[in-house]
Protein backbone atom coordinates (compact mmCIF):
# COMPACT_ATOMS: atom_id res chain seq x y z
CA UNK A 1 0.00 0.00 0.00
CA UNK A 2 1.32 3.28 -1.20
CA UNK A 3 2.57 5.82 1.68
CA UNK A 4 -0.20 8.89 2.38
CA UNK A 5 1.74 12.11 1.24
CA UNK A 6 2.74 14.29 4.38
CA UNK A 7 3.01 17.71 1.85
CA UNK A 8 1.44 17.94 -2.08
CA UNK A 9 2.58 20.81 -4.03
CA UNK A 10 1.39 21.74 -7.12
CA UNK A 11 2.15 24.84 -9.02
CA UNK A 12 3.23 26.46 -5.92
CA UNK A 13 3.94 30.54 -6.54
CA UNK A 14 4.54 32.78 -3.64
CA UNK A 15 4.51 36.41 -4.28
CA UNK A 16 5.66 39.14 -1.84
CA UNK A 17 4.43 42.55 -2.40
CA UNK A 18 2.84 43.58 -5.90
CA UNK A 19 2.94 42.14 -8.92
CA UNK A 20 4.86 45.06 -10.34
CA UNK A 21 7.41 46.06 -7.69
CA UNK A 22 7.15 42.72 -5.22
CA UNK A 23 9.23 39.49 -5.02
CA UNK A 24 8.58 35.89 -6.50
CA UNK A 25 10.31 34.11 -3.89
CA UNK A 26 8.00 30.80 -5.78
CA UNK A 27 7.62 29.70 -9.23
CA UNK A 28 5.68 27.07 -10.17
CA UNK A 29 7.15 24.02 -7.42
CA UNK A 30 5.89 20.88 -7.82
CA UNK A 31 6.89 18.44 -5.03
CA UNK A 32 5.60 15.61 -3.08
CA UNK A 33 7.74 14.48 0.25
CA UNK A 34 6.55 11.50 1.53
CA UNK A 35 6.77 10.29 5.17
CA UNK A 36 10.78 9.20 6.70
CA UNK A 37 12.08 11.19 4.09
CA UNK A 38 15.13 13.20 4.81
CA UNK A 39 14.98 16.16 2.38
CA UNK A 40 17.63 18.65 2.08
CA UNK A 41 16.44 22.21 0.47
CA UNK A 42 20.09 23.45 -1.27
CA UNK A 43 20.53 26.65 -3.26
CA UNK A 44 21.92 30.29 -2.92
CA UNK A 45 20.64 32.66 -0.58
CA UNK A 46 17.55 33.93 -1.84
CA UNK A 47 16.56 31.00 -4.15
CA UNK A 48 13.42 30.45 -1.95
CA UNK A 49 15.00 27.61 0.72
CA UNK A 50 13.24 30.11 3.76
CA UNK A 51 10.26 30.55 2.20
CA UNK A 52 9.43 26.80 1.05
CA UNK A 53 10.04 25.49 4.80
CA UNK A 54 7.81 28.45 5.84
CA UNK A 55 4.88 27.67 3.28
CA UNK A 56 5.47 23.75 4.66
CA UNK A 57 4.50 24.57 7.81
CA UNK A 58 1.96 26.69 7.42
CA UNK A 59 3.10 30.30 7.72
CA UNK A 60 2.93 31.39 4.46
CA UNK A 61 0.28 31.34 2.48
CA UNK A 62 0.58 30.42 -1.44
CA UNK A 63 -0.27 33.19 -4.12
CA UNK A 64 -0.97 30.26 -6.49
CA UNK A 65 -0.89 26.52 -6.64
CA UNK A 66 -2.50 23.75 -4.80
CA UNK A 67 -0.65 22.38 -1.58
CA UNK A 68 -1.90 19.93 0.74
CA UNK A 69 -0.97 18.74 4.33
CA UNK A 70 -1.78 15.75 6.04
CA UNK A 71 -3.22 17.33 9.02
CA UNK A 72 -2.87 14.64 10.93
CA UNK A 73 1.26 14.46 11.36
CA UNK A 74 2.06 16.84 13.60
CA UNK A 75 5.07 19.86 12.93
CA UNK A 76 7.99 21.63 14.66
CA UNK A 77 10.35 23.91 13.03
CA UNK A 78 13.91 25.18 14.07
CA UNK A 79 14.98 28.49 12.79
CA UNK A 80 18.45 29.61 11.66
CA UNK A 81 18.14 32.41 15.18
CA UNK A 82 16.23 30.61 17.78
CA UNK A 83 13.85 32.85 19.39
CA UNK A 84 13.71 32.47 23.27
CA UNK A 85 11.70 34.49 25.66
CA UNK A 86 12.95 35.72 28.91
CA UNK A 87 12.20 33.02 30.62
CA UNK A 88 14.29 30.10 32.10
CA UNK A 89 15.07 27.39 29.82
CA UNK A 90 12.87 25.03 31.17
CA UNK A 91 10.15 27.33 30.79
CA UNK A 92 10.74 28.11 27.15
CA UNK A 93 10.97 24.12 26.27
CA UNK A 94 7.99 24.08 28.44
CA UNK A 95 5.65 26.49 26.83
CA UNK A 96 5.41 24.63 23.42
CA UNK A 97 4.02 22.01 25.82
CA UNK A 98 1.23 24.49 27.65
CA UNK A 99 0.13 25.99 24.35
CA UNK A 100 -0.31 22.35 22.98
CA UNK A 101 -2.51 21.86 26.19
CA UNK A 102 -0.29 19.94 28.73
CA UNK A 103 -0.88 21.15 31.83
CA UNK A 104 2.20 23.17 33.14
CA UNK A 105 3.18 21.09 36.05
CA UNK A 106 3.44 17.95 33.26
CA UNK A 107 5.12 20.59 30.82
CA UNK A 108 7.58 21.62 33.08
CA UNK A 109 8.80 17.79 33.79
CA UNK A 110 8.48 16.93 30.20
CA UNK A 111 10.90 19.98 29.28
CA UNK A 112 13.46 18.45 31.86
CA UNK A 113 13.44 15.37 30.03
CA UNK A 114 14.06 17.11 26.42
CA UNK A 115 17.07 18.98 27.92
CA UNK A 116 18.46 16.27 28.72
CA UNK A 117 18.56 14.48 26.01
CA UNK A 118 20.29 17.36 24.29
CA UNK A 119 23.06 17.97 27.39
CA UNK A 120 21.05 21.10 28.83
CA UNK A 121 19.27 19.54 31.71
CA UNK A 122 22.12 21.14 34.38
CA UNK A 123 21.51 24.99 32.57
CA UNK A 124 17.01 24.21 33.04
CA UNK A 125 16.87 27.35 35.34
CA UNK A 126 19.23 29.74 33.57
CA UNK A 127 17.90 32.58 31.76
CA UNK A 128 17.78 31.14 27.62
CA UNK A 129 18.74 34.75 26.34
CA UNK A 130 21.80 34.86 28.05
CA UNK A 131 22.72 31.57 26.64
CA UNK A 132 25.69 30.51 23.74
CA UNK A 133 24.50 30.88 20.29
CA UNK A 134 24.89 26.89 20.18
CA UNK A 135 23.17 26.61 23.62
CA UNK A 136 20.35 28.14 22.56
CA UNK A 137 19.70 25.97 18.92
CA UNK A 138 20.01 23.06 20.93
CA UNK A 139 17.32 24.68 23.67
CA UNK A 140 15.42 25.23 20.29
CA UNK A 141 16.03 21.62 19.62
CA UNK A 142 14.85 20.36 23.31
CA UNK A 143 12.03 22.29 22.33
CA UNK A 144 11.14 20.53 19.12
CA UNK A 145 12.02 17.06 20.68
CA UNK A 146 9.56 17.75 23.40
CA UNK A 147 6.31 18.10 20.92
CA UNK A 148 7.34 14.59 19.65
CA UNK A 149 6.95 16.36 15.97
CA UNK A 150 6.24 13.54 13.15
CA UNK A 151 7.76 16.32 10.73
CA UNK A 152 10.86 18.18 11.62
CA UNK A 153 11.68 21.42 9.25
CA UNK A 154 15.10 22.87 9.85
CA UNK A 155 16.20 26.53 8.46
CA UNK A 156 20.09 26.71 7.98
CA UNK A 157 19.95 25.47 11.70
CA UNK A 158 23.36 25.50 12.11
CA UNK A 159 24.98 28.60 9.95
CA UNK A 160 25.51 31.01 12.43
CA UNK A 161 27.22 28.31 14.85
CA UNK A 162 30.72 27.86 15.63
CA UNK A 163 32.69 25.13 14.13
CA UNK A 164 31.82 23.12 17.57
CA UNK A 165 28.42 24.15 18.36
CA UNK A 166 27.47 22.91 14.61
CA UNK A 167 28.57 19.08 15.39
CA UNK A 168 26.69 19.17 18.25
CA UNK A 169 24.07 20.31 16.59
CA UNK A 170 24.41 18.15 13.74
CA UNK A 171 24.67 15.19 16.49
CA UNK A 172 21.23 16.14 17.73
CA UNK A 173 19.80 16.07 14.29
CA UNK A 174 21.07 12.64 13.29
CA UNK A 175 19.83 11.52 16.60
CA UNK A 176 16.42 12.92 16.69
CA UNK A 177 16.64 10.79 12.73
CA UNK A 178 17.82 7.51 13.77
CA UNK A 179 15.37 7.58 16.91
CA UNK A 180 12.22 8.14 15.17
CA UNK A 181 13.00 6.34 11.80
CA UNK A 182 9.08 7.00 10.84
CA UNK A 183 9.49 10.98 11.05
CA UNK A 184 10.47 13.00 8.02
CA UNK A 185 12.89 15.91 8.01
CA UNK A 186 13.57 18.85 5.76
CA UNK A 187 15.97 21.11 6.01
CA UNK A 188 17.71 24.22 4.36
CA UNK A 189 21.58 24.24 4.68
CA UNK A 190 24.34 25.67 2.62
CA UNK A 191 26.83 23.05 3.77
CA UNK A 192 27.29 20.27 1.38
CA UNK A 193 28.72 17.82 3.95
CA UNK A 194 25.97 18.24 6.30
CA UNK A 195 23.47 17.20 3.32
CA UNK A 196 25.65 14.25 2.41
CA UNK A 197 25.70 13.09 6.17
CA UNK A 198 21.88 13.69 6.89
CA UNK A 199 19.74 13.75 3.65
CA UNK A 200 18.36 10.93 1.72
CA UNK A 201 16.99 13.28 -0.56
CA UNK A 202 18.44 16.50 -2.72
CA UNK A 203 16.22 19.52 -4.15
CA UNK A 204 18.15 22.42 -5.66
CA UNK A 205 16.11 25.63 -6.10
CA UNK A 206 17.48 28.60 -8.03
CA UNK A 207 15.27 31.80 -8.01
CA UNK A 208 12.58 30.05 -6.50
CA UNK A 209 12.29 27.39 -9.11
CA UNK A 210 12.49 23.71 -8.51
CA UNK A 211 15.56 22.36 -11.00
CA UNK A 212 16.49 19.23 -9.93
CA UNK A 213 15.02 16.82 -7.37
CA UNK A 214 17.23 13.55 -7.00
CA UNK A 215 18.40 11.02 -4.46
CA UNK A 216 21.36 12.42 -2.55
CA UNK A 217 23.83 9.46 -4.10
CA UNK A 218 22.85 10.76 -7.48
CA UNK A 219 23.08 14.45 -6.65
CA UNK A 220 26.46 13.96 -5.87
CA UNK A 221 28.48 11.11 -7.33
CA UNK A 222 26.17 10.50 -10.92
CA UNK A 223 26.20 11.95 -14.08
CA UNK A 224 22.80 12.65 -13.79
CA UNK A 225 23.50 15.97 -12.92
CA UNK A 226 26.14 16.76 -14.91
CA UNK A 227 24.22 16.10 -18.17
CA UNK A 228 20.33 16.72 -16.67
CA UNK A 229 20.59 19.62 -14.61
CA UNK A 230 23.67 21.88 -15.31
CA UNK A 231 22.78 24.81 -12.95
CA UNK A 232 22.80 22.27 -9.66
CA UNK A 233 26.01 20.67 -10.89
CA UNK A 234 27.61 23.91 -10.96
CA UNK A 235 25.99 25.04 -7.46
CA UNK A 236 28.09 22.25 -6.05
CA UNK A 237 31.10 22.25 -8.02
CA UNK A 238 30.79 25.68 -6.68
CA UNK A 239 30.33 25.38 -3.18
CA UNK A 240 32.94 24.10 -0.50
CA UNK A 241 32.20 20.84 1.14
Amino acid sequence: MPLKALFNLSGIAVQFGSAKRGVRALSDVNLCILPGERVALVGSNGCGKSTLLRMLHQLITPTAGLFSVDAAASQAMLFQRPHLMRLTVQANVALGLWLRGVHWAQAKTGALVALQRVGLADLAQRNGRKLSGGQQQRVAMARAWALEPQVLLLDEPTASLDPHAKREVEALIEEFAHQNQAATLVFASHNLGQVKRLASRVIYLEQGRVLADLPVKDFFEGTLLQTQYPAAHFFVKGETL
